[in-house]
């Protein structure tokens, strides 16, 4: 006898619909699936068999042949079990075929029985509404993460025997629960840049990157705050809207980093990779290619400290996704695409020793160990990061101030609104934020005065920029005055622009 159903695993960011198609027929017995099988899979007839034995159901021994299509898709995820076993349970007359076929399942199986969670469940809904399937079948685990997609039934179920029971009901006993109320973050919880003593110039700065979403190069001594300041970033980033926290939650969810099964993140990512992690974990990849730490952190913030310490080839897979917001990783089987709009924070030291320019500390380094030190960071790299600054150590008069520090929900306020009147301005050319536009749409959108023009012709002569450096002059003087609540672009935002582009005395 024949029979379907759907199961799913993903592609990428994207959920894929696999068909299961079962047949049973008379013959030597066997247990054969087909269909460009991952370890996973191939592994699932003996889960699949011994669920269903413990689960209370005996099948005659007969030649079983499942074909899981489309045959050029690899299947890699063991949420296939269930839809393989639903399917021989139809073959086997248990369950009957009209009660499934607009439905998606999607868990690992016990020996037990008992379902299973598994990574992707959210792309997988979402792929499984748009080919026009009603319900879906979950372990309890991942209904959170299901529960995202509108317009299809949840049905989270604990064990197989407790699943077939519901199907084989004229009206069915299975559990319909509601989607969980979204869980804020605590503001408790949330590094606050109130915590930050001093570092006047440097908080500016990110104020700047935070509401343009331009990439940041820290260079200071050592324990001058750097990764106290980097940490903070994402404390003053606008709130995501539901369509960034669906993209996060999916990248997560394939990932597998939903912590206790959450539903939607709503706060924006921040990853710092240690440096000795390999060009594949930054940027995305293996046999079945994963998301690295660059889309990890899409729609939030990507925290490099010590960056020289990272290899030069780390350091340069990075190039594509900063000028794309997007990384293209290519296999011979498909080309997969994963977002990485996120902002680029970097943080190093000046020298090996660290106190090079420092007022009070002496370096002890040669020249020539300071420009191999900073020569790993090479020119192009340098030229797509729009903001450079320097952070000097604090005084000590700033450390014990009673003064408290400007919080971060202040920050945020005014971070918030320059974004706003970027959506506004850029919501023709589907960008968000001033760091996406591109040369054409600057040169429509950022209107300079006179005086402006003129400062910025002086500084492209005399310190030699690119074209590229010339335009993210003009972004980062563009979100200048948008914090001003100003449209044209004026001689002051483009001079604190220029100052926040300069080149801290690196020899690159």
């Amino acid at each position: 006898m024949f029979a379907k159903t759907y199961g799913a695993t993903t592609l990428g960011v994207n959920g894929v619909l696999i068909d299961v198609e079962v047949d049973v027929s008379n013959g030597f017995p066997g247990f054969d699936i087909v269909g460009l099988l991952d370890t996973a899979v191939k592994e699932s007839k003996e889960r699949v068999r011994t669920a269903i034995k413990n689960s209370g159901f005996k099948l005659k021994q007969q030649k079983v042949t499942i074909n899981l299509a489309p045959a050029n898709i690899r299947k890699d995820s063991s949420g296939l079990d269930l839809p393989i076993a639903i399917g021989l349970l139809i073959a086997y007359s248990v369950i009957p075929q009209e009660k499934t076929t607009a439905a998606l399942f999607a868990a690992e199986l016990s020996l037990e029985g008992e379902l299973r969670a598994v990574s992707g469940i959210l792309p997988m809904t979402l792929h499984a509404k748009e080919r026009g399937l009603k319900k879906i079948f979950v372990a309890p685990e991942n209904a959170n993460e299901a529960f995202l997609v509108d317009g299809i039934e949840v049905y989270p179920v604990k064990h197989l025997a407790e699943l077939v029971d519901g199907l084989r009901e004229e009206s069915s006993s299975l559990p319909i629960t509601s989607a969980p109320d979204i869980q804020e973050p605590a503001a408790g919880e949330r590094e606050d840049f109130a915590d930050v003593q001093g570092q006047f110039m440097a908080k500016r700065a990110l104020e700047i990157a935070a509401a343009g979403g331009h990439n940041v190069l820290m260079v200071g001594s050592p324990g001058a705050g750097k990764t106290m300041l980097a940490r903070r970033l994402a404390s003053i980033l606008p709130d995501m809207t539901r369509q960034e926290a669906l993209e996060v939650t999916k990248i997560y969810s394939i990932a597998g980093l939903l912590q206790n099964h959450a539903g939607l993140i709503t706060a924006r990512p921040f990853r710092s990779p240690h440096h000795t992690t390999s060009s594949t974990a930054i940027i995305g990849g293996g046999s079945i290619p994963r998301p690295g730490e660059v889309t990890l952190s899409h729609n939030g913030v990507l925290f490099l400290d010590e960056l020289p310490e990272f290899s030069k080839g780390v350091l340069e897979v990075l190039r594509q996704p900063l000028e794309d917001g997007q990384v293209t990783v290519a296999r011979v089987n498909a080309t997969f695409t994963f977002p990485s709009r996120m902002i680029l924070v970097c943080a190093m030291n000046p020298c090996p020793c660290g106190w090079n320019g420092d007022k009070e500390k002496t370096c002890t380094c040669s020249p020539n160990e300071i420009k191999r030190y900073t020569r790993k960071i090479s020119g192009p790299l340098l030229d797509r990061i729009d903001i450079h600054i320097r952070v000097p150590r604090v005084e000590y008069k700033e450390l014990t101030t009673s003064q408290p520090a400007e919080p971060s929900a202040v920050i945020r306020q005014r971070v918030t609104a320059a974004r706003n009147r970027q959506i506004q301005r850029l919501r023709s050319f589907h960008a968000v934020c001033n760091a996406q536009m591109s040369h054409a749409v600057l040169k429509k959108t950022c209107l300079l005065n006179l005086e402006a023009q003129k400062i910025l012709e002086q500084a492209f002569n005399k310190m030699n920029m690119s074209a590229r450096s010339y335009d993210r002059i003009i972004k980062v003087a563009r979100t200048i005055a948008d914090l001003d609540n100003q449209e044209t672009i004026t001689q002051q935002h483009v001079a604190e622009a220029i100052q926040l582009r300069n080149d801290m005395g690196l020899d690159i």
